[in-house]
């Protein structure tokens, strides 16, 4: 990174000005959208995109030698580079298309769990998990009889890792672990849990929902064995995502879906699987909302991730210690390094009453459990609200927020 990268400010009244949904209002207010965890918002680019591929792309990929047939696959493959770039995996059929970070971690379950779990064998998750990275993993180590282990969140919302060394045994197979936590915004040491999970035999999954946009992702360096992501965390479209898988590891796992695509031969006595990484892809994939990814992918670089995460940063720097001026505020989950996720409640207050009051002034936040209902419970807490931060919002964005949660104290207490 050069040295005029390090200093570059995010313009953020430029940047805002990509992003059409940021103009309308709400209930009579200026949209203030602070549920970035939960989906981020679409730049013209990517809007664009997808308007392009149905108007002038229009064809399914990979069977069709006509001319839209044609454009259409060579625009959807291109993502697949784009994200090979991205997260720097060392080949490109290493990237499997997915519905999103559900459907990833769904089918390493479901493929290599169903293949490698077996009576007496170990899982280890953290205790602030999405349940998208908890139930699965029940329901295999249920079928197989193997044992579920859960890695301690302390009281400041980070991973009691002394007890993770602890949990970690030779009858651990597969740590999956989420990057960074859509409910409390704390980064994970993910580094640490992959080199340890490594030396007794296991294989990793990293979670990285919420990482993929604010952090860079190199998994070469990282040497997890596999990493899921979804693009409409990262300004692209919903229902579409990847799972990245270290090759050997990808090639040794039974298929998942079957139908068209992911087949070589088939014969009724006999069926040859395709290779990969189309071996995972079965059926008509989304074709529009992958090739769509890759304009947001390009936007986000275009930027570049020191530069959003810096002003990230201070957005979070400053709603936090102008959050600490409200009565009654007390923060969930203040771990030494976080990403932009400020989760809080307020005493003898509903965070569902606070979010209607804030969605009247036309401020979006998050309330309720993240699906993260394990940690809810874990901090004795029905739930949070959530206010999580992108590279459009703003300290006036932010001022406003700190005066509707002052006037929902004012109203509620």
């Amino acid at each position: 990174m050069t040295a005029a990268e390090e200093n570059k400010i995010l313009d953020t009244a430029t940047i805002r000005r990509d992003f059409p949904i940021l103009n309308r209002t709400v209930k009579g207010y200026p949209l203030v959208y602070f549920d970035n965890a939960a989906t981020s918002q679409k730049p013209q680019a990517v809007i664009d995109a997808l308007v392009h591929y149905y108007t002038a792309l229009n064809a399914n990929v990979h069977r069709g030698i006509h001319t839209l047939a044609e454009e259409a696959t060579a625009a959807f493959e291109a993502t697949r580079d784009a994200v090979q770039q991205f997260i720097n995996a060392r080949h490109r059929e290493e990237i499997i298309y997915t519905k999103g970070t559900t459907e990833g971690i769904n089918l390493v379950a479901y493929t290599w769990g169903r293949k490698h779990l077996k009576e007496g064998d170990e899982v280890i998750i953290s205790g602030m998990e999405h349940h998208s990275n908890i139930v699965p993993w029940q329901i295999v180590c249920e079928e197989k009889k193997a044992v579920l282990k859960v890695i301690p969140v302390k009281d400041n919302g980070e991973l009691d890792m002394d007890t993770f060394h602890q949990l970690l045994t030779n009858k651990t197979k597969i740590v999956a672990v989420v990057h960074v936590s859509n409910a409390l915004g704390t980064i994970n040491p993910v580094e640490e849990i992959i080199d340890a999970a490594h030396k007794k035999g296991a294989v990793v999954l990293i979670d990285g929902a919420q990482s993929s946009m604010h952090l860079d992702i190199d998994v070469q360096q990282l040497d997890c064995d596999f990493f899921a992501l979804s693009a409409h965390k990262m300004l692209g479209p919903s229902g579409a995502g990847v799972l990245y898988g270290k090759k050997d590891i990808l090639e040794a796992m039974p298929v998942f879906n079957a139908g068209g695509e992911m087949i070589k031969e088939v014969t009724f006595e006999k069926t040859t699987y395709n290779e990969l990484p189309y071996k995972f892809e079965a059926g008509t994939p989304n074709i529009a909302d992958v090739i769509a990814f890759k304009p947001a992918i390009d936007y986000i670089q275009t930027i570049g991730k020191e530069t959003i995460r810096r002003h990230e940063e201070e957005l979070l720097h400053y709603a936090t210690e102008k959050i600490k001026e409200i009565d009654g505020v007390r923060i969930i989950g203040e771990a030494r390094n976080k990403a932009s996720v400020l989760s809080f409640v307020i005493d003898q207050v509903h965070p569902q009453d606070v979010g209607i009051l804030l969605d009247n002034k036309g401020i979006a936040v998050r309330t309720g459990h993240h699906c993260a209902e394990p940690l809810m419970a874990r901090f004795k807490i029905p739930g949070t609200i959530r206010a999580s931060f992108a590279l459009y919002n703003t300290q006036e964005e932010v001022d406003i927020l700190m005066e509707g949660l002052k006037k929902a104290v004012r109203l509620l207490r």
